[in-house]
């Protein structure tokens, strides 16, 4: 078989590879970058189709008509190329149909320009037949029209080229390997059309830009397959970022070097009473509401008030650095947060901690005082006196498990405390002790030098109370246990009572509370929420033979508080109601 034979076999092969690169990626519309996929494996095949014609050709007319046929797939290529790269890597506000006639300029004159040959020389200025072995080659001098638009393929070629590139070095290996089978799948092409160009081939006069298209094709089946090109994209990426900017909650805005503003939110315009077309490119200081007030860089937030054109609010304001490739500063986000829910609440929980902490403690001391007095009396009334005092001390109970609760909350904007853990359950456990002397109350050694945060004390203290106060035995027993292993410690709270409701546990579990479906009380309650701060789990278990066992698992803390060792206990937890049952009816906290 001769050389050229060879070569009309290889060029047929191509055809049916970049084909059925083009079937499997028209199944994939409308995924970003399938059409103009599919135009340009359709390109590469036009091309190789009748460049095939042209090597069975005899004659000069017939092979010039057939060379000047394939210039519509010659110049639908590098189109197709760039559309496609836009449309892979997200950029795909450029493929409109104004920008697409745009870079269809060039091509659509070139094949005007090839079809009408015979009456000009811009695209060619001379073809002739040469004798190459056994076979005869057109060899065609480019005009300078043909150059242009090979210089023009060139440009495309890389336009479409430099986006890609940011994925060869993606931390994603589809994406990696998807962006470099494509680049194969282009450069190859491209080396063997510039070597023709220069004359660096063996047969000269001889394009063998269409025997590239082999590896191209292989190159783009390898994409489509093994690296589920069209499958997987990275077109959202692009997008994704700039919508969660536009559309994130914060206002923020973009400051360079200069204190100029070069990209704001919705947010922040909505915040400044502003559009971006009014703020963009003016002094950060004209738009920025006490620019002078920002926190530089890595320091903390800094509170602002805002009186814009829906009131005042008030913002906690961070800046984060923007860094080039090279790690240069190029400019600032400056962000503002709305703190003014954050700030109501805040309120409400002094309130509420205030009302609690003094009002109902108050109150139901009160209600005991007299109702004890009733007591002391002779008559029917001494046992109603009773059950007042009971119902007292329970809703001063509640009230203070509230309290607890609040300042457990309030304990979510400061920085933890770190306190020992053997120091916070003997503290704790104590505690309890003294306040039910026939309960029976045992701590294992716990580990040394663990350290964890101290709103776990509140907790630790419900889960011995409940313990206790649930167990109908003349001497109830709860035995505290603790193990550390990987940073984290397993604090286990058990004991021999009737166990733990699985009403109680339900709701738990379903973390809402409704007027029919509730809980009976709030101290499982505080146990849940105090330890999700601590950012600790609970688990409660039943105990063999009888009782129940909570496991509190939390974190390890460093010990780097001077203030550790005083944050064992809260302060105010020895105001508690049941200390106290004998306080007179006028006594104020």
């Amino acid at each position: 078989m001769s050389a050229l034979s060879q070569l009309y076999v290889v060029v047929l092969a191509t055809v049916g590879i970049g084909l059925t690169a083009a079937l499997l990626a028209w199944r994939e519309r409308p995924e970003p970058g399938a059409t103009p996929l599919v135009a340009m494996l359709a390109g590469q095949s036009w091309w190789s189709v009748f460049f095939a014609f042209e090597l069975q050709a005899t004659t000069l007319a017939a092979k010039t008509f057939w060379s000047d046929i394939q210039w519509v797939g010659v110049v639908v290529i590098p189109v197709a190329w760039v559309l496609f790269a836009m449309e892979y890597t997200g950029r795909d506000q450029y493929v409109r149909p104004k920008y697409v006639a745009l870079l269809s300029v060039v091509p659509v004159v070139t094949v005007v320009l090839a079809a009408t040959g015979d009456y000009h020389n811009l695209l060619y200025t001379g073809s002739e037949l040469v004798e190459r072995g056994d076979a005869e080659i057109l060899r065609r001098d480019g005009g300078p029209w043909y150059w242009l638009a090979a210089s023009y393929t060139y440009l495309l070629g890389l336009v479409g080229s430099v986006p890609l590139l940011g994925y060869v070095r993606s931390e994603t290996s589809q994406f990696r390997g998807q962006s470099v089978a494509l680049l194969i799948g282009t450069i190859v092409p491209w080396v063997s059309n510039i070597l023709f160009l220069y004359g660096a081939i063996p047969i000269s006069g001889l394009d063998p830009t269409p025997v590239a298209f082999a590896i191209s094709g292989v190159a783009y089946l390898s994409a489509l397959t093994k690296f589920r090109l069209l499958g997987t994209s990275p077109a959202p990426n692009r997008r994704a970022r700039r919508l969660v900017f536009e559309r994130m909650q914060d206002a923020a805005v973009v400051v360079d070097n200069h204190d100029y503003v070069v990209d704001m939110n919705e947010s922040a315009t909505e915040m400044l009473g502003t559009t971006a077309r009014a703020a963009l490119g003016r002094p950060a200081r004209d738009v920025l509401p006490k620019y002078d007030h920002v926190p530089s860089v890595g320091t903390s937030s800094e509170h602002v008030t805002v009186d814009g054109w829906n009131g005042q609010r008030h913002y906690d304001v961070t800046v984060t650095e923007v860094s080039d490739f090279h790690g240069r500063n190029v400019g600032r986000v400056i962000s503002y947060h709305n703190v003014d829910e954050h700030l109501r609440h805040q309120q409400r929980l002094e309130v509420l901690n205030r009302a609690l902490r003094h009002n109902i403690r108050n109150e139901t001391n009160v209600i005991y005082g007299y109702a004890d007095l009733v007591a002391d009396e002779d008559g029917p009334e001494s046992d109603r006196a009773e059950i007042i005092k009971e119902r007292a001390i329970a809703i001063a109970d509640m009230g203070e498990k509230a309290r607890q609760i609040v300042d457990i909350f309030d304990q979510v904007r400061r920085a933890p405390r770190t306190v020992p853990l053997s120091d916070l359950a003997a503290e704790r456990t104590a505690d309890v002790a003294d306040r039910f002397p026939d309960a029976e109350v045992r701590v294992e050694t716990l580990p040394e030098d663990v350290y964890v945060n101290a709103v776990l004390g509140p907790a630790l203290s419900n889960l011995v109370e409940n313990a206790v106060e649930h167990n109908a035995d003349a001497t109830p027993t709860v035995e505290v246990s603790a193990t550390v292993d990987d940073g984290r410690v397993r604090l286990v709270v058990a004991d021999d009572g009737p166990g733990i409701d699985a009403h109680e546990r339900a709701v738990l579990e379903r973390g809402t509370e409704t007027a029919l479906d509730h809980g009976s009380g709030l101290g499982l309650w505080l146990v849940t929420w105090a330890v999700g701060i601590a950012d600790g789990t609970v688990e409660f278990e039943e105990n063999d033979p009888t009782g129940s066992a909570v496991t509190v698992e939390v974190p390890t803390l460093p010990a780097d508080n001077p203030q550790a060792a005083d944050a064992a206990r809260d302060p105010d937890d020895g105001a508690n109601f049941r200390r106290h049952p004998n306080e007179s009816p006028t006594s104020s906290d």
